[in-house]
């Protein structure tokens, strides 16, 4: 199916956008080329060969030395890359998103041992919600999307979306705060959602949730975290877990599930796309080995036996779409119920774009019909 008219219109400027940045960043190894640098003086001796390689050399490092200079200390890109995003997610949820009800929110902070506490927000599903009269309700622990390195609970769109599911779902949204790499590097979100599972069970009774009905779900990055929780608690605590809702997830770091159909169908050269996905995973794993770890990639655990049900969604021009398929098709050779629905016209971050897509409304009413399959 063609690509929807609204990411249609957007991927042009993008291209223009990844064409801008791919000049720079040749310049910036290679120096002015060639055609642009000064001309001879006529009368003055040619440059031998071994002379001329020497000033191309020297001109190459002193451009290299010169931007080294003036660029700021990694972690103040990270810093600005990380404001920018916020700014912009804020803008496309004014332009393009549908924005949250007023609902009950609380906020917790849940110890981990050997890494570093985590803030989890729990969106109730009205303002006033009162645990003693309406009794228990089901809940989903959430994780954001954002390639590990960006996101977050208090980003706009994510927290629309909790508010919304929160309410449209009548489930309890427990919003998962993970530190964000490359400070914090695999596994510490993971322990941390772990520790966020351990935490929720065991407070459910004070936080109004039926401890028999919590679900985990993730988007994208989140969706990887989200999966790799599910895998440990079946292996370390064996907590009932109902439902693994997985939105565009990522599950294999080792890159071997990428479709790059879906990136060529687009227009966007490969070895952009590549760079971009190898730079997700080397921001997010200590060492390429640990691609291969189970809980850095879910697909290849020796086993998926024993893991809940699970509903993925995936988009149609989106490079992940080959992973949810894959995994669901992984889960169900396991004897684990799995579904798997790709939305046709889609791309990755498609489902936060509710106000211009009815694809995206019908992915959101998707999500909240799997969430109220928890009241069953």
């Amino acid at each position: 199916m063609p690509l929807d008219p609204f990411f249609a219109d957007r991927l042009r400027s993008d291209r223009r956008h990844w064409f801008r940045q791919a000049t720079q960043r040749l310049k910036s190894r290679l120096g002015w080329p060639w055609f642009m640098r000064p001309a001879a003086d006529e009368g003055v001796r040619s440059a031998t060969s071994a002379e001329k390689d020497r000033a191309r050399r020297g001109a190459r490092e002193d451009t290299r030395d010169a931007i080294r200079a003036h660029e700021p200390h990694p972690s103040q890109k990270r810093a600005v890359h990380r404001r920018q995003a916020r700014a912009w997610d804020r803008k496309e949820l004014a332009r393009s998103g549908t924005p949250g009800p007023k609902v009950r929110a609380e906020e917790h902070v849940v110890p981990v041992d050997g890494y570093p506490d985590v803030r989890v927000r729990v969106y109730y599903p009205a303002d006033a919600w009162d645990i003693a009269a309406e009794g228990p309700i089901p809940a989903c622990l959430m994780f954001f999307g954002g390639a590990f390195r960006i996101g977050g609970i208090d980003y706009a769109t994510t927290d629309a979306a909790n508010r919304r599911r929160a309410a449209d779902a009548r489930v309890a949204i427990v919003a998962v705060d993970y530190a964000l790499a490359p400070e914090h590097k695999f596994p510490t979100p993971v322990e941390q959602g772990v520790a966020a599972l351990r935490w929720l069970f065991d407070r459910a009774t004070a936080l109004g949730i039926d401890r028999e009905r919590i679900a985990v779900g993730g988007t994208s990055a989140g969706g990887n975290i989200a999966a790799a929780v599910a895998l440990a608690n079946r292996d370390r605590d064996g907590l009932p877990i109902r439902l693994q809702l997985l939105e565009v997830p990522v599950v294999d770091l080792t890159g071997r599930h990428i479709d790059f159909a879906a990136s060529r169908a687009l227009g966007i050269p490969m070895p952009i796309m590549a760079r971009e996905l190898i730079s997700v995973s080397r921001t997010y794993l200590p060492h390429r080995r640990d691609a291969k770890n189970p809980l850095a990639s879910p697909i290849l655990a020796a086993s998926l036996a024993g893991l809940p049900p699970a509903a993925i969604f995936t988009a149609e021009y989106d490079p992940l779409r080959g992973e949810g398929a894959a995994y669901a098709a992984a889960l169900r050779a396991a004897g684990v119920e799995a579904t798997a629905v790709q939305y046709q016209g889609m791309v990755h971050d498609g489902a936060i774009y509710t106000a211009v897509v009815p694809t995206a409304r019908r992915w959101q009413a998707d999500v909240v019909t799997a969430l109220r399959s928890l009241h069953a």
